[in-house]
């Protein structure tokens, strides 16, 4: 079934997908679901309107998870036709989350994605909350470990444990996994498949993981960014902080949306030969090997 939204003054029309993992018929619309404000209205309208359209995308957001955690196969960008970007930050929470990555995320109206480290949620048990009420969250294992260097106990502890912590401390399912250095093979597949999450890797890499001007981060992802990017950052680090402020508002000048994973798997889904491809199924893709 398609569906239409009204998102910000543009009709977006996304692919709902089956409980069962196939996509539905692109071809011919079985019915759409809108939501528009009209002249006149109040504050409050406008506010309950946007609340109205959010739910609806999450539940397409959710619906477009499980269809990819269900193929199997690790997600490196969207579809490349709408003009919807997701920023993602790796190894939180910490410090900076709160106080200047989430404030300028919500002062911008843009969503994001966090990729947590499970002994890190221990100092910062209420940001999870927090940063899911602003997108997604995700696992990315308890310490940060290259997962193909472990046991195979080993490694499913490290992806277990951060999914049960996350979901404790979010009070919602973990469906969203990105394996440390983007290291993954066969069996880190098969288990995160069997916990029913869907590996979400990156086609743009900001470079702040170097260190360095915060200009330079700016610059690379503006230099790089296509529609349905999913650009990788680190919200531990203050040259990442310090690009935001940049950063976002630049984004949006340029007419991009800032989506959570789910949000842009939802409204430009990446198609089955893209995800056959990996990264080379990304246009424009400036990745880094051994990053996140």
């Amino acid at each position: 079934m398609i569906v239409a939204l009204v998102i910000g003054g543009i009709v977006a029309l996304t692919v709902a997908f089956s409980s069962g993992g196939k996509k539905a018929d692109r071809s011919r619309p079985s019915g759409s679901v809108t939501t528009t404000v009209g002249k006149g209205t109040t504050e409050h309208d406008r506010t309950r309107s946007a609340t109205e359209t959010q739910a609806k995308l999450d539940q397409l957001g959710d619906r477009a998870v499980v269809h990819y955690a269900e193929m199997g196969l690790p997600v490196y960008c969207g579809g490349t036709s709408k003009k919807v970007v997701a920023l993602t930050f790796d190894d939180g929470p910490g410090p900076y989350t709160v106080g200047s990555v989430l404030h300028v995320l919500r002062k911008r109206k843009a969503r994001a994605t966090f990729f947590l480290v499970g002994r890190r949620i221990q100092e910062y048990p209420a940001v999870p909350g927090q940063e899911a009420a602003l997108g997604a969250v995700g696992d990315h294992t308890w310490n940060h470990a290259q997962l193909t260097g472990l046991d195979e106990n080993a490694m499913k502890s490290e992806v277990e444990d951060t999914q049960t912590a996350i979901a404790q401390a979010t009070e919602g399912p973990v469906e969203l996994f990105r394996p440390p250095y983007g290291a993954h093979d066969g069996a880190v597949d098969r288990e995160v498949s069997s916990l029913g999450m869907v590996e979400i890797m990156w086609s743009l890499d900001s470079l702040d993981w170097q260190g360095g001007n915060w200009k330079a981060v700016v610059a690379r992802v503006l230099q790089h960014v296509r529609p349905g990017s999913i650009v990788l950052m680190h919200d531990i680090h203050p040259n990442t902080v310090a690009a935001m402020w940049k950063l976002v508002p630049a984004l949006q000048r340029l007419g991009y949306r800032l989506v959570s994973v789910p949000e842009l798997l939802a409204l430009d889904p990446p198609s089955d030969r893209q995800l056959q491809l990996g990264i080379a199924g990304c246009p424009g893709a400036a990745a880094q090997p051994g990053a996140g």
